[in-house]
């Protein structure tokens, strides 16, 4: 679970904080080294008192009254992205506001923060990615998250007559969503799709592909030449999901993913997008399109098979340039493809998976989520949403922030896709609002689908079944999509 000393935990012992949080429920065994780590105050003790936040006065400089010299704890999640970018953005929070912030940077969010939120004493503001997150959805219901209505109605950095609700994409404001609360900031934008080097495809004379029936004809050119045409990270199969679900509302449309999403009964099963879909990724494991191996590789293996060209292709999100950066040659070329064309789409060739990622949230029960809140403002100005850029090679939510800059080439690369996409672009929820199904469950079916060991009837069928087990289970809250 991570050391977490007594202090740390209000006065508990770790060991009793365990206790506790595991007899209430609060603590997920982890499957396929997934952790959907739940966390809560827990009930009925003095831990549970809600610290009263210091508050300043409000003026235009500080439009939400953060105290001066009030100390902020920050809980970045240091994946992909690093966590520099927030740090540059903490040091003007301690700068303005001559305050102490206390910086951790890790990838094991829910199993050190667990018992913090058991104990009473989360850190203000924390960056909840990566595979051991902590359930927002239970935080949500639970009263232990911030609403960030405030943090909206603020005044931008860059322009007081512009609020934060106006300069962030329309879409982080409907993702951020729990039932009528906005609760929680994505504040990366990430493209998913299908990455590659333009540099081996154009040294090769192949051309990325418009449909799926392309992708099979190429996949087998490439495997002729001795190049494996795909590969994934296997340890963690959800990465497949990037792509496939995108796939699936591509050609069946939004309407009935949506049902998808809601958990609705034969969703699934009665989507003819779903079939075609499922029996395309069947038929690449059954001509060995994916790198051997690949069912027992990191992310971060994958990732450098890859750019290494031990394959061509690989499902991923924009975060993948600064990730892979250690072992992508200078002249590799990254770039990301649209979505494939189907039978019978309902959405037009270009359309693309971009939405909000990275979700950042605010903890209600903190010491000073007034300066959680601040600091959110302070990353939302154009200063530090172009230093993310730089730094991390990837968009924020913050709206045309990077217009004049000299863009890496993945990040070159996805911010074309987005344009030619225009409107089309696909936001999924179903791995947000229930990630225990699709990433343990579903995606236990999708590794076993991709080392040809499950037809797509069966995964099909059997994706149905877990969907109707967590839209059965009255533990789990369930969230509505409507548009």
């Amino acid at each position: 679970m991570g050391s977490t000393s007594a202090h740390n935990n209000g006065g508990l012992g770790r060991r009793d904080v365990i206790k506790r949080s595991a007899a209430l429920g609060l603590i997920t065994v982890p499957t396929m080294g997934f952790l959907s780590a739940c966390a809560t105050s827990g009930g009925g003790d003095d831990n549970d008192k809600k610290t009263e936040t210091p508050k300043g006065e409000t003026s235009a400089e500080n439009p939400l009254g953060v105290k001066n010299g009030a100390a902020l704890e920050a809980f970045i999640f240091k994946g992909g992205l690093g966590d520099q970018y927030a740090k540059d953005a903490e040091a003007d929070y301690k700068t303005k506001y001559k305050a102490d912030v206390k910086h951790t940077g890790t990838q094991q969010v829910g199993p050190k923060l667990t018992p913090r939120f058991a104990g009473g004493n989360p850190p203000d503001v924390i960056d909840n990615s990566g595979a051991d997150h902590l359930d927002m959805n239970k935080l949500s219901s639970q009263g232990q998250l911030q609403d960030l209505k405030a943090l909206l109605d603020a005044p931008s950095m860059d322009d007081p007559a512009k609020k934060i609700r106006d300069v962030i994409h329309p879409s982080t404001l409907d993702k951020g969503m729990h039932g009528d609360k906005f609760d929680v900031l994505y504040y990366a934008f990430t493209i998913y799709g299908t990455w590659y080097s333009q540099k081996l495809l154009d040294a090769k004379g192949w051309t990325y592909p418009k449909t799926l029936d392309e992708m099979v004809t190429l996949c087998g050119e490439i495997k002729k030449a001795g190049i494996a045409p795909w590969t994934y990270a296997g340890k963690f199969p959800y990465y497949v999901h990037f792509n496939l679900f995108a796939q699936i509302a591509k050609i069946g449309g939004i309407e009935p993913w949506i049902a998808i999403d809601n958990l609705e009964p034969k969703a699934w099963t009665s989507n003819d997008a779903v079939k075609q879909v499922v029996e395309h990724y069947e038929e690449l494991a059954a001509k060995k399109y994916f790198l051997e191996g690949s069912q027992g590789l990191t992310h971060i293996q994958s990732q450098t098979a890859w750019t290494r060209n031990k394959a061509v292709f690989i499902p991923n999100g924009s975060w993948v340039e600064n990730e892979a950066a250690p072992t992508t040659p200078k002249d590799f070329g990254m770039a990301v493809g649209a979505l494939f064309d189907g039978t019978g789409d309902k959405m037009p060739t270009g359309t693309l998976r971009g939405e909000p990622s990275e979700p950042y949230i605010v903890s209600a029960k903190g010491k000073n989520p007034t300066g959680g809140m601040e600091l959110l403002r302070i990353m939302l100005s154009k200063k530090h949403a172009q230093n993310f850029a730089t730094k991390v090679k990837s968009l924020t939510c913050v709206q045309d922030a990077t217009e004049g800059m000299t863009l890496s080439p993945g990040l070159a690369s996805a911010s074309k896709a987005v344009k030619a996409a225009g409107p089309n672009l696909i936001s999924l929820q179903l791995q947000e609002w229930y990630p225990a199904l699709t990433d343990e469950k579903i995606g236990g079916l999708t590794g076993q689908l991709l080392t040809g060991d499950l037809k797509a009837a069966d995964w099909i069928k059997k994706t149905q079944a877990e969907a109707d087990k967590v839209a059965k289970d009255s533990s789990v809250a369930k969230f509505k999509r409507t548009s």
